[in-house]
C-alpha cells in the first residue's frame, strides 16, 4: 500500500479511470437513442463529449506513466474501471447487479489487495 500512497501520479491514473468510466456511460446513453440520420448518430453531444473524455483519460495515463508510475501499478488501478462501470450502469441505466458481476468485481478487488500485500 505504501507504493500506492507514495506516488502522487497514481491519483492521475485513478482520475483517468473515473473519466473513462463516465465516458463509457455517455457513449452507451447515446447508443440507446434512435437518430434520424447517420450524421446525427455520430455527431451528437453524448458521442462528442464521450470521446472527448476518453481522450482526456488517455492523456491522464500518458502523463502519469511518463512521470514514473510503474506499468504494473497503473494497470492495477485501471481495473477499478470495471467496478465503476458496474455501479454507473446500475445508477444510470437501472441494470441489475447479478451474482456473477458481484463475484467478478470481488475477484478484481481481491486481486488488487493481494497484489499489494
Amino acid at each position: 500500500m505504501e507504493v500506492l500512497l507514495m506516488n502522487n501520479w497514481m491519483w492521475l491514473i485513478a482520475a483517468g479511470t473515473f473519466i473513462a468510466s463516465v465516458s463509457q456511460v455517455l457513449l452507451k446513453k447515446s447508443a440507446e437513442k434512435t437518430y434520424g440520420s447517420l450524421i446525427k448518430e455520430y455527431l451528437n453531444p453524448f458521442v462528442i463529449v464521450g470521446y472527448g473524455l476518453m481522450f482526456v483519460s488517455t492523456v491522464c495515463g500518458v502523463i502519469a506513466y511518463h512521470n514514473g508510475v510503474e506499468y504494473k501499478n497503473g494497470v492495477m488501478i485501471e481495473s477499478l474501471g470495471f467496478v465503476l462501470v458496474m455501479v454507473f450502469s446500475r445508477i444510470f441505466f437501472g441494470e441489475g447487479i447479478t451474482l456473477r458481476k458481484i463475484i467478478g468485481n470481488i475477484l478484481i478487488l481481491a486481486g488488487m489487495i493481494i497484489f499489494y500485500l
